[in-house]
């Protein structure tokens, strides 16, 4: 159904994802012409996921078609798609974690069957945490050789590892390695452990994961982490001390303070992967989430990101890291920028991979 045939009045929270997701998800890979048809052929929110998940499923459907006729580059972007599409179909989905679960196992997998066949072609990982596994995408730039700078992508409250694909091109066609991992209350790792604001402890983890590979240069680690991500970046950098460079967009000074003027369908995010019983204790449970006392603690080099119109998190939360670290910063406010910047990313996404790579000694090419 499309946008001439609606079918009433949407609800609140479709209104919400009409109006707020539409750049979000059409910048990680979805189709606008999917958004528009999908997105406005559901009034209530109840239906969201289910009728995502039937757009991805017609893509994976595609994709796993052209596999079995070795049309392997157009399997790849079909299976893609699925794998995206199935992920916004569960990202705010908390009412119901039965099919969100469901849904996202989907994104997985079909993520996992595309990786072999992107350019540049990539692998599922597994990395050792705390007596079970963290579970990543390394990618690694074409007709690469020798030991590769890397960059460890952070996603972040209500993202994954599955919705990376374009964040990751960035980096690798500068000849950056990359690995999108789920940290604790993240996609794959929500279901073992709520999240955390000791991000280094998982940082850690991958970066020791990273020194025992002889494809990957342990000295030279970047991270990126957008949204809570935006938190956890600079939070690991001022302890995990093995991160060379950090770019951080969108991320929170205190989270508490931003929580109560965020929208419904996040707030009941955080209460899920917060493993929580009640809003309040959700909330109360982000109160450790602060950089006082961190933020001066960063002597590596940082970029940090925040847009001026951002509804979520408070743009002078950014400028205050900013003015606190003490290594050297690139600070970019986005005049008009929504959270995360998707609707300015002219201003920052080849900047801050082009600052990375000088960051980790990547020749210019």
């Amino acid at each position: 159904m499309t946008t001439e045939t609606k079918r009433g009045e949407p609800d609140a929270n479709m209104k919400a994802a009409r109006n707020g997701w539409i750049v979000r998800m059409t910048a990680a890979g979805v189709p606008v012409t999917d958004f528009l048809e999908v997105a406005y052929s559901i009034d209530n929110y109840d239906d969201w996921c289910r009728v995502w998940s039937e757009r991805a499923a017609t893509h994976e459907k595609i994709g796993r078609a052209c596999l079995l006729e070795n049309q392997n580059a157009s399997a790849a972007m079909h299976l893609n798609i699925a794998a995206v599409e199935y992920h916004f179909a569960k990202f705010y989905f908390t009412q119901d974690p039965v099919q969100m679960k469901a849904a996202h196992m989907k994104a997985v997998e079909c993520r996992t069957l595309a990786l072999p066949h992107l350019s540049p072609a990539g692998e599922r990982v597994a990395i050792p945490f705390e007596g079970k596994y963290l579970y990543g995408n390394l990618r690694k730039p074409l007709n690469s050789s020798g030991k590769l700078p890397v960059l460890l992508i952070i996603s972040g409250m209500d993202s994954t590892k599955e919705e990376q694909h374009y964040a990751e091109q960035l980096f690798l066609e500068r000849g950056i390695a990359t690995v999108s991992f789920d940290g604790p209350g993240q996609g794959e790792a929500e279901y073992d452990w709520p999240v955390r604001h000791t991000f280094e402890e998982p940082v850690g983890a991958v970066i020791d994961w990273v020194e025992k590979r002889v494809d990957l240069d342990g000295n030279r680690v970047g991270i990126s982490g957008s949204s809570m991500g935006g938190y956890y970046a600079p939070r690991a950098a001022a302890f995990e001390k093995r991160v060379k460079a950090a770019i951080a967009n969108s991320g929170a000074y205190s989270v508490i303070e931003n929580f109560d003027p965020r929208p419904i369908t996040l707030k009941n995010a955080y209460v899920l992967r917060t493993h929580s019983k009640t809003m309040e204790e959700a909330r109360e449970k982000t109160r450790p989430f602060d950089m006082a006392g961190v933020a001066s603690r960063i002597t590596c080099p940082m970029f940090i990101i925040a847009g001026k119109a951002d509804h979520i998190t408070r743009w002078q939360d950014a400028e205050r890291v900013s003015k606190e670290v003490k290594g050297p910063v690139v600070f970019i406010a986005l005049e008009g920028g929504h959270h995360v910047g998707h609707n300015r990313g002219q201003l920052w996404r080849t900047q801050s991979a082009d600052w990375m790579a000088e960051q980790l000694g990547v020749p210019k090419a």
